[in-house]
């Protein structure tokens, strides 16, 4: 694949972050009820970013947590005796019956990934609600799954491939269109 464009770099990412942290704030009126959820690798990254931010914003922590959906994938084939998807690599610490859980990723694409997502919260409790933060929206749906909260939107042929660089994994922070 080839690199397209270019699409944010790391002040890009920082500002859209920024934004989406004053949006939940925003929305949410304060933080008390809510948990930020970040599905790994990168919307645990991300989902670390908002809440240092948020932190900075409101004056105390919010609660987070991270998640890997990956037994919860519809294209994945390795289920338990009972046919169910497996729990595993939970990171929350907190009980998400009514609260309202956050979910935070790097692309929003099929919106396969979030209603995996989706799956294992209902799984771990029965949030009061679930919201999507996302940096990228990309379009190309197959569900019908929207995002709450978007850093920015990158209208994209089908072929074409969006790339999240994060300082944590990959040394930058960048954004990319490849083709």
């Amino acid at each position: 694949m080839v690199e397209k464009a270019n699409i944010l770099d790391e002040k890009a990412i920082n500002r859209a972050l920024t934004r989406i942290a004053h949006e939940i704030i925003e929305r949410n009126k304060g933080i008390e009820s809510c948990i930020l959820v970040g599905i790994k690798t990168r919307g645990a990254f991300l989902a670390k970013r908002l809440a240092e931010k948020i932190e900075k914003i409101e004056g105390k922590s919010i609660k987070s947590g991270e998640l890997d959906i990956t037994l919860y994938r519809d294209d994945l084939s390795m289920k338990n005796n009972n046919k169910e998807p497996l729990v595993q690599q939970v990171d929350i610490q907190h009980v998400l019956t009514d609260q309202k859980v956050i979910l935070i990723d790097d692309v929003l694409f099929t919106g396969r990934t979030v209603r995996a997502a989706m799956d294992a919260v209902m799984d771990l409790g029965r949030p009061a609600q679930i919201q999507l933060a996302v940096l990228i929206d990309r379009g190309h749906r197959e569900l019908p799954i929207r995002a709450d909260y978007v850093g920015k939107n990158i209208p994209t042929a089908s072929l074409e491939r969006i790339v999240v660089r994060l300082f944590e994994t990959d040394h930058e922070d960048s954004v990319t269109i490849q083709e």
